[in-house]
């Protein structure tokens, strides 16, 4: 077990794993919110099916737990790395072969994200479910926990939060094009036929989940105008 945690190997494949409840937990509430752009009663039912009933709570804590975990094991990786390379790291830095911009910059990239997400889980979970489970009847926003739908669209009618999850989406795609075509690679697929094919089949997932979030808050900005 100590392997795991100390091999080269082991801590790819604990970011891999932890990785892939990210890619889990963005594809579901991408998914979720999509719902939005098309119907306010679905996106409603959708939260109230979920709100706080024991399935949906134990779904969102393995879910957090595994993102919690991967971007806590990112920090704890970047910094046993800073103290490793000691003054080597004041060097000038050489861009070294076949290695990509977003591999050097995932922990910067990683930062963003936690923001963002900090930010989007305050907006929506915090004053959607947690509400319920406390067993408050209105939010900080003035709605009722059920009233999905009408916070949803009142945040994305202001042009500033439009810009601010764009810029978080932006550093989540990178974060995301990088990382999983090495978590595939990490767990086996790691032959020449399969690089290129790794990397354009992460450049798709990312592009679809991140797109995805872009276009729905483009969407609602746009008929908030209407």
């Amino acid at each position: 077990m100590a392997n795991i945690f100390t091999s080269s190997i082991g801590k790819k494949l604990i970011m891999s794993i932890t990785g892939a409840f990210l890619i889990l937990f963005l594809t579901f509430h991408m998914i979720m919110n999509g719902a939005l752009v098309f119907s306010d009663e679905a996106y409603d039912a959708i939260v109230n099916f979920l709100g706080a009933n024991w399935y949906a709570l134990i779904g969102t804590v393995i879910l957090a737990a595994g993102v919690a975990f991967h971007f806590i094991y990112a920090i704890i990786l970047t910094l046993r790395n800073r103290k490793a390379r000691g003054t080597i790291r004041y060097a000038v830095a050489k861009k070294e072969p076949g290695v990509e911009w977003t591999s050097k910059n995932m922990f910067v990239l990683g930062l963003v994200i936690v923001l963002g997400l900090c930010l989007h889980l305050y907006n929506f979970w915090y004053n959607m479910q947690w509400v319920e489970i406390t067993g408050q009847h209105v939010n900080s926003l003035g709605y009722s926990p059920k009233e999905g739908a009408v916070m949803v669209r009142e945040l994305f009618a202001q042009p500033c939060y439009v810009i601010i999850y764009i810029i978080w989406l932006l550093g989540l795609w990178f974060h995301l094009t990088h990382g999983v075509w090495s978590m595939l690679q990490t767990v086996g697929w790691n032959s020449k036929i399969w690089m290129k094919r790794l990397k354009c089949i992460s450049y798709v997932i990312a592009t679809i989940v991140v797109g995805g979030f872009v276009l729905t808050a483009v969407i609602l900005y746009i008929q908030s105008l209407m």
